[in-house]
């Protein structure tokens, strides 16, 4: 699947199946890992099983020959999983050491890092519409998720871990690809498999310093193993289209349209799980809701500014051409011009 290939999952097939994995994925592990549930709180573990299985499903591609295997130096493989890693570490550590509302604050402060870090990468501009844009995203999600605020040094410092390489492990994906000229899922075929045994092999420590369980003592139920497969079955649709998405627009614009999965777990949670929704978090939501159509659409009017100047200048530099074309030839002198309409 290279890039310049016609894209199989349309633009808005990508983001769909985002959304759609991720809230599925969010709404069976609240089944899986909640108390009332199976009890399966091995979250850094969990995720090494969700890698298992999507470099296994790349795997089976690779060698039935739907995908091809392109070459990506293994330091970069490894260097990139050692970030996502500790972004998925530090943000289990961050819910576990700071309260909810914290958690949340730190997970919206990613967008503008994000932004930072693709201005001081990759020098991107963003206009004062896009700028507002995220703002009122940001503080819509904010309303409707961020209650209590707790602060301590070890949590604070889990964050900033978190916050930052989770930025800089999306960044990367779209680098990568136009890096090595590689698609979505042969990328992610290619960091899954190193993922999977760095997770598989820290998860179960990681975990049992998180919930003081361990692994070989929980009792697993056909229930809880149900919900297992169900969850890494989502996963690969999850990371394969969060790789699509990134690839094909933007880090930031990742950040900002995926707080709709915030807004559909909030709903679905109120349908499926009678949590509360007060008129705070429907505000909230709106307000989102309405960040996230003036994204778009700031987005949308950048590109369209953009391809016409590119137009006004290639339709310039043709004028430009043909004045310096006529010059010469009037320069010429008659017999030249003469001999010229003789040969042709």
């Amino acid at each position: 699947m290279d890039l310049e290939k016609k894209p199989v999952v349309s633009d808005v097939g990508a983001w769909a199946m985002n959304v759609v994995s991720s809230v599925g994925i969010i709404m069976a592990n609240k089944q899986l890992m909640s108390p009332n549930g199976y009890g399966f709180s091995f979250a850094t573990t969990l995720t090494g099983f969700h890698f298992t299985v999507t470099a296994l499903v790349g795997w089976v591609s690779n060698a039935t020959g739907l995908s091809a295997s392109k070459y990506v130096p293994f330091w970069e493989l490894f260097w990139f999983s050692v970030v996502a890693n500790l972004s998925i570490t530090g943000m289990n550590l961050s819910l576990l050491l700071n309260s909810v509302g914290f958690y949340q604050i730190s997970k919206l402060s990613i967008i503008p890092v994000v932004c930072f870090m693709e201005f001081l990468l990759h020098s991107k501009h963003y206009s004062q519409r896009v700028i507002v844009a995220v703002a009122v995203v940001a503080l819509g999600v904010g309303i409707c998720t961020v209650t209590d605020v707790d602060i301590n040094a070890k949590g604070l410092l889990c964050a900033c871990v978190a916050v930052f390489c989770t930025s800089l492990q999306q960044i990367t994906i779209g680098s990568f690809q136009k890096k090595y000229s590689i698609g979505s899922f042969e990328l992610l075929s290619k960091t899954a498999p190193v993922q999977a045994v760095s997770l598989l092999l820290v998860g179960p420590f990681a975990d049992y310093y998180l919930n003081h369980r361990s692994l070989l003592e929980y009792p697993f139920s056909s229930g809880a193993t149900a919900f297992i497969i169900l969850s890494c079955s989502l996963a690969v649709f999850c990371n394969m289209s969060q790789y699509l998405c990134i690839g094909r627009f933007s880090a930031t614009s990742f950040q900002v349209l995926g707080h709709m999965k915030t807004v559909c777990v909030l709903i679905l949670g109120w349908v499926l799980f009678d949590s509360a929704l007060t008129v705070k978090n429907i505000l909230g939501m709106l307000l989102a809701v309405l960040g996230m159509v003036v994204y778009s659409w700031a987005v949308e009017h950048e590109k369209q500014a953009k391809s016409a100047t590119h137009i006004s200048a290639e339709i310039k530099s043709e004028g430009e051409d043909i004045k310096l074309l006529k010059e010469k030839v009037n320069g010429l002198p008659a017999s030249d011009l003469e001999s010229a309409q003789t040969k042709s």
